[in-house]
């Protein structure tokens, strides 16, 4: 997560240290570190260990400000704390919720009553999440890393100054630096009572009891996946919808999401936009929105609302425009180069916090370590941001690689694409009876030559599994002919990409009957 400032400065310390900065002689290469990375997240530690492991002396500053209703944690960022880790162990406890409804068809005698423990969920994955916490530090010792709980701020392109929770400043010197401080949830500002009685993803998972009736806002996959474990737990829960579902997304993968989250229990609120929060005397949130079919003002009281509006980059502490670091305007994102190079020498950028950069724990992690080896000069690779895959782990998995239809059409026109796809059942929702009218493959091909892969997606269990392996084969050149000459393993959900055979383009019906 990011380094944050606290309170103000101390001006004789500040006065100190600018004294200190002017008088230190970079040119003879005399700094503290070869390398010091501000911000403990995914995309920061990986750079940071790998660094030391090339023989860098290395230090990592982070340091976490708490959300507004006060949720904190401790190193490793986002993902670890407030991003996949929770979020994937609590929809796996929506998903178990399921199993055991299906389970009932199976044979297994189960009572017809079942109630879910928010308190013992939420125990149970916040003691993994410090686990991992402390596992961080320990791997930091090991590689001997110097980590720093403090928050870093740029002074120049070598130096930075660090400030710890009690107002303690120092500065350490490094001949590179590395800004990886990540996001932070955005909250709609202009709505009333959104930031007094809202919260966001940085407290769901730290809530101590259940959130109960929830009001999710936005469509953003954070929204989806959020509304989609608690769904699956058993808490009445609303999504509220702007404009449309999963923005940046294949356009038709992102309504048979939907469409089965809402046969699964969500509710949605389509077109809508939140006017007010308002606290009543017994203690629910009344919401006003207003919705933009009708323009007709509506109502309704939840006990917790959660605003899943988007993110915005760590960057305003970090003293950037001062130190001439650009910026792009519109995002607050730092502009770098292939290179992960900022505008200033000396200085880079990794992870959530680029301009253009897929805001994915895994991209940034290869991404430092890439840089790692370029500063040492072991390396000249670039890391590779094309066909990074990703799935959305709401109640029906979607996973993808490389591009939407939607883009595959931009870029290369409609007739110059080819797009296979099926329908498809799971074999393990046959005996439970489970609708799987949503669960569906696409494959997107340029029509002519050997019809290479563009685009891959996939709706159905284990999404995440089944994509990651076909990834691999974007890093290959994959073209339809390879998959269709990949033996599949039956009876699998994955084995229907190596069947595809039905095209959009021939109309024919791309349901998958028998074996």
């Amino acid at each position: 997560m990011a380094a944050f400032s606290r309170g103000r400065p101390n001006i004789r310390g500040l006065f100190t240290f600018r004294t200190l900065i002017s008088t230190r002689n970079f040119t003879a290469g005399n700094f503290d570190y070869d390398l010091v990375v501000i911000g403990g997240g995914s995309g920061g530690l990986a750079c940071s260990k790998e660094a030391a492991q090339l023989g860098q002396k290395v230090a990592v500053l982070d340091y976490v400000k708490p959300s507004l209703k006060g949720s904190k944690w401790g190193l490793g960022g986002t993902c670890v704390n407030v991003g996949c880790i929770p979020k994937k162990l609590m929809h796996h406890a929506a998903l178990l919720g399921t199993a055991v409804k299906d389970a009932r068809k199976y044979g297994w005698q189960i009572p017809e009553s079942l109630s879910h423990d928010w308190p013992m969920m939420a125990e149970a994955v916040q003691n993994h999440v410090r686990s991992l916490n402390w596992g961080h530090r320990v791997q930091l010792q090991d590689k001997k890393v110097k980590y720093l709980n403090m928050m870093g701020s740029l002074v120049d392109k070598h130096t930075v100054r660090a400030v710890n929770a009690k107002g303690k400043e120092t500065t350490v010197t490094a001949k590179n630096i590395v800004l990886a401080t990540g996001g932070r949830p955005k909250y709609p500002t202009h709505v009333p009572g959104a930031m007094e009685f809202g919260i966001t993803s940085d407290d769901i998972f730290w809530l101590k009891q259940s959130p109960r009736k929830t009001l999710v806002v936005g469509a953003s996959y954070v929204a989806l996946e959020c509304a989609g474990f608690l769904t699956g737990i058993g808490l009445d829960t609303t999504v509220m919808v702007r404009s449309i579902a999963l923005r940046g997304f294949d356009q038709q993968m992102a309504g048979l999401v939907t469409d089965y989250m809402e046969a699964y229990g969500t509710k949605f609120s389509w077109r809508s936009t939140p006017k007010q929060v308002e606290k009543l005397p017994s203690g629910l949130l009344q919401v006003t929105w207003t919705d933009l079919n009708t323009e007709e003002e509506r109502q309704d009281t939840f006990n917790t609302v959660l605003w899943a509006v988007g993110r915005a980059p760590e960057a305003r502490t970090l003293n950037l425009e001062n130190v001439g670091v650009k910026i792009n305007k519109e995002t607050g994102k730092i502009i770098v180069a292939a290179d992960e190079a900022t505008s200033v020498p000396n200085i880079y950028a990794i992870g959530d916090i680029g301009e253009g950069r897929p805001e994915l724990t895994p991209t940034a992690i290869k991404a430092g370590k890439l840089l790692a080896h370029r500063l040492e000069g072991h390396s000249t690779e670039l890391m590779n941001y094309d066909n990074v895959a990703t799935t959305v782990f709401t109640p029906l998995e979607y996973g993808c690689v490389g591009l939407s239809e939607e883009e595959a059409e931009k870029r290369y026109g409609k007739d110059q694409i080819e797009v296979y796809h099926a329908f498809y059942k799971p074999l393990e929702f046959t005996v439970a009876e489970r609708d799987a009218s949503q669960c569906y493959i696409k494959v997107i091909c340029l029509r002519k030559g050997e019809q290479r892969v563009l685009g891959l997606h996939f709706t159905g269990p284990n999404a995440g599994e089944v994509t990651q392996g076909f990834s691999l084969g974007f890093q290959c050149g994959l073209t339809y002919a390879h998959l269709r000459n990949t033996v599949g393993i039956h009876p699998t959900c994955a084995e229907e990409l190596t069947k595809v055979n039905i095209t959009k383009r021939s109309g024919l019906d791309a349901t998958v009957t028998g074996c």
